[in-house]
């Protein structure tokens, strides 16, 4: 007997080495005799395929699961995703500040470090230093470069999502268009002496967006996350996946115009980021004598009690709970995240105020509203995620094994 030619996978034909490594990692078929029933493949081809994702050093064997037939025999032996065969990199750019990680492929941070790094430098001095913390952070992290399958980075603007160069970021002059993918690529290979690895760019409130809802809200349909720090920009995820739009400007909420007649950084009038963010409230407070220039001056602030900073910070919250009014509605998520710099008790007030008051109750009686999670992590974790996610997609596995020789 041939067996079964198998269900069709994504690539159009049967299921290959690719959905059969999905299918592990992502726990729904975890032994061979459930391969065989998912992929409708023979038990020899099931073992062909699986035999490649071993000798890639991908998968190996667990411990043996319960025994299923009354009859007994031995156990099922489980089938696991191997992360110690490989590491990702990953950076969060603020408009002053960096953090850099390396991660395990299942997410865990192996080695961090968080410093000065200014985006008014310019693309060519910022990204050459990335490379130089990520040759650092390897070195701590006692993983070789060679071990490095991608790069993810998260940068406050704007991201094509075809090419990874930002449009017009109002927050990063000097940036607009951009080879970023090609630049760290280089960075990485000048610093560290390994070959050119897969570099992906995307928005920093998409891929917090992105982290937060892999590690705490899996079973959410449609997630919201509103990060409020220097600017404000939302990222929203819907079945799993980051919605970007037709061109990777979806979420730029904070450039709704909101009818105050203040000048924002992208040369508007009136955006909401000119009055809401933590650089509008900092503002405000360095009129009335506090010393502020920042979000995260404001957030230092609000940290240490200050109640003018408390009431702007409330006031702003007002302000976006106004705008979320209208994301709610037009979304129907699940969860509202608020994060960023001002994501704390006062801010939130604010925006719970105004949603409640202005949305239909039909859109808020199932919505939770939360802060963030993962802190100022958000964006390292979710930008990982997304390089594992494209390493590891079925196309690309049948590729990289080729390429690998197995």
């Amino acid at each position: 007997m041939t067996g079964h030619p198998g269900r069709v996978g994504k690539s159009g034909g049967p299921a290959g080495a690719g959905e059969l490594l999905e299918l592990v990692r992502s726990g729904r078929a975890v032994t061979r005799g459930a391969l065989q029933q998912a992929t409708g493949l023979s038990r020899a081809t099931v073992g062909q395929r699986l035999d490649r994702l071993f000798r890639a050093g991908w998968l190996r064997e667990g411990a043996g699961g319960p025994v299923d037939s009354p009859l007994g025999g031995r156990p099922s032996i489980t089938l696991e995703f191997d992360d110690s065969h490989a590491v990702v990199l990953a950076a969060d750019l603020d408009t002053r500040h960096a953090r850099a990680a390396v991660l395990s492929l299942t997410g865990e941070i192996l080695a961090e470090h968080a410093g000065t790094l200014v985006v008014e430098d310019g693309p060519e001095a910022v990204l050459g230093e990335l490379g130089h913390w990520f040759d650092r952070l390897l070195e701590k992290a006692g993983r070789p470069a060679a071990e490095v399958g991608g790069i993810g980075l998260a940068v406050p603007g704007p991201v094509e999502s075809g090419t990874g160069r930002v449009v017009q970021p109002p927050m990063m002059p000097g940036w607009d268009g951009y080879d970023i993918t090609g630049r760290l690529s280089r960075a990485f290979t000048e610093h560290t002496g390994a070959g050119a690895v897969p570099v992906l760019v995307d928005n920093d409130a998409n891929l917090m967006a992105y982290g937060e809802h892999r590690a705490g809200h899996l079973d959410c349909a449609a997630f919201v996350l509103v990060k409020v720090s220097t600017g404000i920009g939302a990222g929203v995820v819907v079945d799993g996946s980051i919605y970007r739009g037709i061109d990777g400007g979806a979420g730029d909420i904070g450039h709704i115009r909101v009818g105050a007649d203040a000048l924002c950084r992208c040369g508007s009038y009136g955006c909401l980021a000119a009055v809401a963010s933590g650089g509008a409230v900092a503002r405000r407070l360095a009129e009335s004598g506090v010393p502020a220039a920042s979000g995260a001056d404001v957030r230092d602030l609000l940290a240490a009690g200050h109640p003018e900073a408390a009431a702007l910070a409330r006031e702003a919250g007002r302000r976006v709970g106004d705008v979320l009014a209208t994301v709610v509605t037009l979304l129907n998520p699940g969860v509202l995240m608020i994060a960023g710099d001002l994501a704390g008790t006062p801010f939130l007030t604010g925006v719970r105020e105004l949603l409640y008051q202005r949305a239909l109750p039909r859109s808020t009686a199932h919505l939770h509203v939360v802060t963030s999670r993962l802190g100022e992590r958000a964006a390292l974790i979710g930008a990982g995620a997304l390089v594992v996610e494209h390493l590891y997609a079925p196309e690309r596995v049948e590729e990289r094994l080729r390429v690998l020789g197995v």
